[in-house]
């Protein structure tokens, strides 16, 4: 396999669009425009950018080749042969990803709690209905600090990984975890609680990070989108097991009430410690870190030998050091400054804005589902069932995004999810008109609260770990992800923390189920967004969707694109480092 060797001086060389003529029909292929010959559009590496890596490898015919072999094999793997072949990547990525059980569980409970007798008789104020409440300001600072704490905690995880991988960062995050479970524990006043939730909320910050970014890279692309949308799905079994407790322990009114729940947070970070410990490193990481001997044990390791042999490896490491090189001479850095520059600018907005249209779908109400029921005028005790009902909903609706997906496409589900989601939002909104609401029109606006939040994990959450795991490049994987997620928590601190609490609260605005109305109108826009900007990535490998982007192909045209081979734009950069090495050749001789 070739290696890459010294560096030329070419870095600021600016790459200009390929223009090819097509001599059978003569349209012009654009790459710039994403335009292609017949009926599709066709795009491949630049002359240019090829050029370069061939001057930073030994053998590039030998490695695109390689990578080539590998790309195809990958594109063309049918779903039955990567069970086969990758069941311990899959075992492995469900390992780390179970932090998120931990976290789902977590934020289940923060967010219940304000609608949870034992918590608000015991932190709440009497509110003008005679019912205690938490004040929304708590209830906003609560929410607020477990955001910041995951903004800290991306941020921290964002540096830590750079220096020792997901693997270890993640293990530091559930040691710390551990500790920061005894704050909301013993916490005897609301100041604690939110301090409490606050350092909670930076291991919360490392495993929405680390384990898609893991998922993302230890897995062929047939496993891509069940293992990163799996993430969601761990959240949301944490949700139920969350619902479940808390249903119940509903009755019971002493502080054990609200403890219990803490304590059992105390049962996930040993188990996932000591599988994350024993888990591989990911291949891409020891890559970009110039450690293929240990990216090479990885790839074993994530794989069978019966149906993974040595020339599976080499080529699979082609692909990676291909992939990795192509995106240096790019961009050559792995800054948070570098996702803002170039090409990774339009990755970086499709990534912040996916996370931001999930957040501003309507799915606040659906966060807030028991206390949004109790507001609605349905009993504790119903709202916590309809609780609990929802998460098993949610459950089935992520299972089933997975056979979806390979169907339609990520675009095509998000957008029609976002559609049925605004309709929804209308629905729910009328049914608050009446003040105050019928039984009749409570139990209606809380079923469709129910298939709201069902077609969120249908249609939208699943989807969104997907997409931001695949559209940033590898070098810039975990920063954008990163970037992303504190984009989803700065807006939840900045403006939904804020409104949602406010629009249900009897003490504040009151709202009640007229709060879908304001959900449908950020809805809109966002759907909007999604038709005109995000591309679709179904069966891509890294490799294809870094040409895709190169090419500055339009969102639409995405899926349409073909990328037949690798190889294609690399021939005059194999012709010149063959030429470069007969030519040294011949003065040796001479000389």
């Amino acid at each position: 396999m070739a290696q890459p060797s010294g560096r030329g001086g070419q870095e600021e060389e600016k790459i200009q669009p390929e223009i090819r003529q097509d001599a059978g029909n003569g349209e012009e292929r654009d790459s710039e425009k994403g335009l292609g010959r017949g009926n599709g559009q066709y795009a491949q590496i630049d002359p240019a950018i090829a050029s370069r890596i061939a001057a930073d490898v030994d053998d590039f015919m030998t490695l695109v080749n390689e990578a080539n072999e590998a790309n195809e094999r990958e594109r063309d793997m049918k779903l039955s042969h990567a069970f086969k072949v990758y069941p311990k990547a899959i075992a492995w990525s469900m390992i780390l990803s179970s932090c998120l059980i931990m976290e789902g569980f977590g934020t289940a409970v923060v967010g219940s709690y304000v609608s949870y007798p034992p918590f608000r008789d015991r932190f709440g104020t009497q509110a003008p209905n005679g019912d205690y409440q938490i004040p929304a300001d708590w209830q906003n600072g609560i929410a607020g600090a477990t955001n910041v704490g995951e903004i800290i905690g991306l941020q921290i995880a964002g540096v830590l990984c750079e220096r020792w991988g997901y693997r270890w960062t993640i293990i530091s995050a559930l040691v710390g975890v551990t500790g920061f479970i005894f704050f909301p524990f013993f916490a005897n006043s609301l100041t604690v609680f939110l301090i409490g939730e606050l350092f909670q909320g930076m291991a919360w910050g490392v495993f929405q990070t680390m384990t898609v970014a893991y998922a993302a890279e230890v897995c062929p692309v047939p496993l891509r989108h069940y293992l990163t949308s799996y993430v969601n799905l761990c959240w949301i079994i944490g949700q139920f097991i969350s619902s479940g407790v808390l249903y119940g322990l509903e009755g019971r009114q002493d502080e054990w009430g609200y403890k219990i729940p803490f304590s059992l947070q105390w049962v996930w970070p040993i188990p996932i410690g000591i599988g994350t410990y024993l888990a591989p490193e990911s291949p891409w990481w020891c890559v970009r870190h110039n450690d293929k001997e240990r990216a090479e044990v990885s790839l074993k390791r994530l794989a069978r030998s019966s149906g993974f042999s040595q020339r599976d490896a080499d080529a699979a490491m082609a692909l990676m050091v291909y992939t990795d090189e192509m995106e240096r001479q790019v961009s050559e850095g792995t800054k948070y400054w570098d996702c803002f520059k170039g090409i990774d600018l339009r990755r970086t907005e499709i990534v912040c804005f996916i996370w931001l249209a999930q957040t501003m779908s309507g799915t606040a109400i659906g966060g807030l589902s028991a206390y949004f029921y109790q507001q609605a005028g349905i009993s504790d005790a119903d709202s916590f069932k309809l609780g609990w009902g929802q998460n098993a909903l949610n459950f089935v609706g992520t299972v089933a995004s997975w056979f979806i997906l390979n169907k339609i496409g990520r675009r095509t589900l998000v957008f029609s999810g976002m559609v049925f989601m605004f309709i929804l939002l209308i629905i729910t909104g009328f049914m608050g008109i009446h003040v105050p609401p019928s039984t009749a029109e409570s139990w209606t606006a809380g079923t469709m609260v129910l298939i709201l939040s069902t077609t969120a994990n249908l249609a939208v959450g699943p989807v969104v770990y997907t997409i931001v795991s695949e559209i940033p490049s590898t070098r810039l994987r975990a920063k954008s992800i990163i970037l992303a997620r504190n984009a989803y928590n700065a807006i939840n601190i900045a403006f939904i923390n804020v409104v949602s609490y406010r629009q249900l609260n009897p003490a504040e605005w009151n709202w009640g189920p007229k709060a879908a109305f304001f959900w449908a109108g950020t809805n809109a826009i966002f759907t909007t967004w999604i038709f005109f900007r995000l591309p679709e990535t179904q069966g891509r490998t890294y490799a294809e969707l870094d040409i895709l982007f190169e090419n500055r192909v339009p969102a639409r045209k995405f899926a349409s694109t073909k990328i037949e081979t690798l190889v294609e734009g690399t021939e005059g950069a194999q012709k010149e480092q063959a030429d470069r090495i007969t030519g040294g050749a011949t003065h040796v001789e001479v000389s």
